[in-house]
């Protein structure tokens, strides 16, 4: 009997019983019914285990959509910083494309020719080249020309410029506009319009007419405002018949405070010797070609007497305007976003302050010091990956609004605004880490006890 207890008891806790020499057992307990190891009753639990990523996501969430109203308030921080660095860049780049299409309209398709001078040993200018009277025909043939024009200012010996032929002389002194002589295509080289009447043709030039068409203020002081009932104004005595009164000129705002003339009438009548200036409206991109045509075509002797001005190549322009205008834009956007990023700092350690008592408790139940840290941290994220997908949608919606009112053409680098999302997340990172720091250092029974 002895023996056989011996041998149950060393099957039953897993031992191979001696049988040598012993008799068969035919009751022997089963296997399965051997007493249970206790790594079987209580598993082994890894530390890394205790807390697992499924558990910081989901404490995260709940932790960030506890309070909807603060959740509210801390995002739209983060909403308002990422929304107005999308929308200042939208803006400036959107700025630096109208700015950029202003000058092709206008200065990048402008070139303008004029003589070339030295200085004499006294010290004055003189003239080395002389503008033919012809250039607008010599240079309309060249590629990228669209029109061109002459344009010389008249000395008119110191004589008065009026509305009517009688001198008053108890009338107030006013100053009498310039006289500016010009070919008949220039209006169009320099982009004026006529507001009334017409501007001078090649006949009234070549039978030197005495027309005489006025810029708007000039008219103004002159106080012509129609010209139906052919109003006449008077160089000192001689009358020029007024035939129209322009405005809107983009490239020669001069001749908006001038009396203006054919050239061929101002040779017959005031001796005009020579053209001081030829503007030229060209294509865009045309300017390289052009500036270096045109004095040949003027010239083909001495095209060094010629002084082109061409406009810079729209490339280098637009990297200029658009470096100069990011620069102000970007760092308005910058102070937006560190206001957004101050807010979700302010919110996340208040809620850690609120929050001491929970953070004590999860600290005696194993909780460590990475594990609150980590959970404040993925919070803050979760908050600035919120504000900056919403911000980055609400900045792209108002740079294309504002623009499509302005009628203007938006532009925006799509990486913009991808990018502005992200930084969200990166601000939120970074405002939650002193936070996230300070709930970790909190001691368990400090917090339970209700202190700070």
């Amino acid at each position: 009997m002895l023996r056989r207890r011996s041998a149950g008891t060393a099957a039953s806790v897993g031992f191979p019983a001696d049988t040598s020499g012993a008799e068969p057992q035919a009751s022997a307990e089963p296997q399965s019914q051997a007493a249970p190891d206790a790594a079987s009753i209580v598993p082994v639990i890894r530390r890394a285990d205790r807390f697992s990523v499924q558990d910081l996501l989901v404490e995260a969430s709940y932790g960030v959509g506890a309070r909807p109203s603060r959740l509210v308030m801390t995002t739209l921080g983060t909403v308002l910083g990422i929304a107005s660095l999308v929308v200042t860049i939208g803006f400036a780049q959107t700025a630096a494309g109208q700015i950029s299409q202003q000058f092709d309209a206008v200065s990048a398709t402008q070139i303008l020719i004029e003589p070339g001078s030295t200085r004499t040993s006294s010290g004055a200018e003189q003239a080395t080249g002389r503008l033919p009277w012809d250039a607008p025909e010599r240079v309309d043939r060249l590629a990228g020309v669209q029109r061109a024009g002459l344009l010389a200012e008249v000395d008119v010996v110191g004589q008065r410029i009026t509305s009517v032929p009688v001198n008053d002389p108890s009338a107030a002194q006013t100053l009498s506009p310039a006289v500016i002589a010009t070919s008949p295509g220039l209006l169009a080289a320099v982009r004026g319009e006529v507001v009334t009447g017409r501007y001078f043709d090649a006949g009234h030039d070549e039978r030197a007419d005495r027309v005489a068409v006025l810029g708007s203020r000039a008219a103004e002081t002159l106080a012509i405002n129609r010209v139906d009932r052919q109003p006449s104004i008077f160089i000192g005595e001689v009358p020029y018949t007024v035939i129209g009164i322009i405005d809107g000129v983009e490239r020669r705002a001069n001749l908006l405070d001038a009396v203006i003339l054919p050239l061929n009438t101002a040779r017959a009548d005031f001796g005009l010797t020579a053209a001081a200036e030829l503007h030229v409206q060209i294509d865009v991109g045309a300017g390289t070609l052009v500036a270096r045509q045109a004095p040949i075509a003027l010239d083909s002797g001495a095209p060094e007497n010629f002084t082109v001005q061409a406009p810079a190549t729209a490339s280098s322009l637009q990297d200029d305007i658009q470096a100069d205008v990011n620069i102000v834009f970007l760092t308005l956007g910058i102070l937006a976003l560190l206001a957004g990023g101050l807010g979700i700092a302010n919110v996340t350690l208040l809620s850690v302050m609120e929050r001491v008592g929970e953070i004590g408790l999860r600290r005696a139940l194993g909780a460590t010091k990475r594990d609150i840290a980590r959970q404040f941290i993925v919070e803050s994220a979760v908050i600035g990956l919120l504000g900056g997908l919403i911000g980055a949608a609400l900045g792209v919606f108002a740079v294309v609004v504002v623009s499509l009112t302005q009628g203007w053409t938006p532009i925006l680098d799509p990486l913009v605004a991808i990018g502005a999302a992200l930084l969200g997340t990166v601000v939120g990172l970074a405002a939650g880490a002193y936070p996230a720091v300070r709930a970790s250092n909190i001691e368990p029974i400090t917090a339970l006890r209700g202190g700070t």
